[in-house]
């Protein structure tokens, strides 16, 4: 039994350890994706190695307690700052705090065919930035009844499961519709006014995951994400990226997004979001984001209640408030340069998303 365990072990520290790799295949970087359940195997784990420790003491008890340490000291590092223990990355907007900006981000899944529910959460929550990923013509029919409610718009039906739609109360001043890295799997680009008279940037994006079904690496997802963070790094305006990444908040990839672009990630401190798989309660993961720049504070986050797909909807309330916050990306910012080199992002061309110079 106790060498069954060690087998066990064996194989998390392996999960484990995987990720550390630069390689971009999805086998590696697919163990990013499950970090949470390895460390919570981890811990169950654990609970027999105690018990087995209290009875005899081997050399296998004591092999099975350093890889066990190893396991959790790993994983805990990357999940730690999206647990309600570690300090927030952005303060909370005071409780009297007025005029926010609510999105609302949803990957609709293509073939779900539960519209009213979405509707349903659409009118109860009042987003003033609506959001669907993976909605088609026949999506985009059926939400019509919202067009009342949003006066700005911006349509991408696709039938590959890549289609997207934005619906704004905002005035929305420009937009431009892109395929960054790959045809056919477009990503929104606008420049918006809020009710203050503010000027912001929105990017919303939803590159393609490593899967044997997709993608065979992470090359492309990675690559969209690096080409948008350039594009972002220097743009003083306030601005807005919210989509299904395709990504989990804690991977290299993702670090490496917020660290080149300088924005900030409000789930840290708050909590995981997992928004991903909305039927496997045991393989939940946080794929859809929101990421803001300095300037923000966080009203809300919120996961919100299944309406028949396969991600949960995740709405964001924020208050702009020309707060200044350091992001805790920037302490490893000297890593920057080496990740982009491994991951062979140097080419990553930023001139392909819109710059927007004039308001």
């Amino acid at each position: 039994m106790l060498l069954m365990l060690v087998v066990f072990l064996c194989m998390l520290l392996v999960i484990t350890l995987l990720p550390i790799s630069y390689s971009q295949h999805y086998l590696v970087r697919s163990c990013d994706f499950i970090r949470l359940q390895v460390f919570y195997l981890a811990c169950l784990a654990g609970i027999c190695v105690c018990l087995f420790f209290s009875t005899q003491l081997s050399v296998l008890n004591v092999v099975s307690v350093l890889i066990l340490g190893i396991i959790l000291a790993v994983q805990g590092y990357w999940i730690y700052p999206y647990t309600c223990f570690a300090r927030k990355e952005v303060a909370s907007s005071a409780k009297d705090a007025t005029h926010s900006i609510r999105i609302l981000s949803a990957n609709v899944l293509m073939s779900n065919d539960h519209y009213s529910a979405l509707i349903e959460l659409v009118e109860q929550h009042q987003p003033d930035l609506l959001i669907t990923l993976e909605s088609d013509a026949n999506w985009q029919q059926q939400l019509s009844c919202l067009e009342e409610l949003y006066p700005y718009r911006v349509y991408c039906p696709k039938d590959n499961r890549y289609g997207m739609h934005l619906y704004s109360k905002y005035k929305i001043k420009q937009y431009q519709v892109c395929e960054l890295v790959e045809d056919d799997i477009p990503s929104i680009h606008i420049l918006f006014e809020n009710t203050q008279g503010i000027t912001m940037q929105g990017h919303f994006i939803h590159p393609a995951p490593p899967s044997p079904t997709e993608e065979d690496t992470s090359r492309p997802r990675d690559t969209e994400l690096i080409i948008l963070a350039k594009a972002l790094k220097n743009v003083t305006r306030p601005i807005i990226v919210a989509g299904d990444l395709n990504d989990v908040a804690w991977s290299r990839t993702t670090r490496l997004f917020m660290q080149i672009s300088g924005l900030l990630d409000p789930r840290k401190g708050r909590g995981f979001y997992n928004t991903f798989h909305a039927k496997y309660f045991f393989m939940r993961w946080p794929l859809d984001h929101l990421f803001h720049s300095q300037g923000f504070t966080v009203k809300r986050i919120k996961r919100l209640a299944k309406y028949g797909s396969d991600h949960f909807a995740l709405l964001s309330e924020l208050v702009f408030e020309n707060v200044n916050q350091q992001s805790l990306e920037t302490k490893s910012r000297e890593l920057k340069q080496q990740d982009i080199e491994e991951l062979a992002m140097n080419k990553a061309d930023k001139r392909k998303v819109p710059r927007f110079d004039k308001d």
